[in-house]
């Protein structure tokens, strides 16, 4: 048996029907993928910030690295604050175009308000912990994938995808 060739392979392929869904199937397809508001990711990452505060005051009892860990923290809530206030409003909801425009302007203004806060931290936080203020904006980062994993199933209901 001769080996299949490239040519063959993209001549032999043969592209599946799109068929579009009806009222129905897409108000199922809804009720089997909610979607996750934006401020419950904030609400999470803002008492991440807090917890994390809390054990590295418990921890070292040392209020400079205290402050840089919530700095950190503050430092990625903040600016997902901005980013879902941006996308809830009433203009990115007009149409797809305003939306896919609402997403990737309001992601330039939560990464320059980043940015922006970590230059501004050496000036703004006495006896800066760098390594605390990145555990800080690390952590508090790393609260967007365990969103994902936690998503409402109906009312009341959390459900671990798999």
């Amino acid at each position: 048996m001769a080996p299949v060739t490239h040519k063959q392979q993209a001549d032999d392929w043969v592209e599946p029907e799109f068929t579009p869904l009806n009222a129905e199937e897409a108000q199922a397809l809804r009720a089997r993928s909610p979607s996750l508001s934006p401020w419950w990711v904030v609400l999470g990452q803002l008492l991440v910030g807090l917890v994390l505060a809390l054990g590295v005051w418990i921890w070292s009892g040392k209020a400079s690295l205290v402050c840089s860990v919530a700095y950190g923290s503050l430092s990625v809530a903040m600016p997902a604050a901005l980013f879902a206030r941006g996308m809830t409003g009433r203009l990115s909801s007009v149409n797809a175009g305003a939306a896919v425009f609402g997403f990737f302007f309001w992601e330039v203004v939560k990464i320059a308000l980043t940015v922006a806060m970590l230059v501004a931290a050496p000036k703004l936080i006495e006896a800066l912990s760098w390594p605390g203020l990145l555990v800080g904006l690390v952590v508090t980062m790393k609260v967007y994938w365990v969103a994902l994993a936690f998503r409402r199933k109906g009312a009341g209901t959390v459900q671990v995808l798999k």
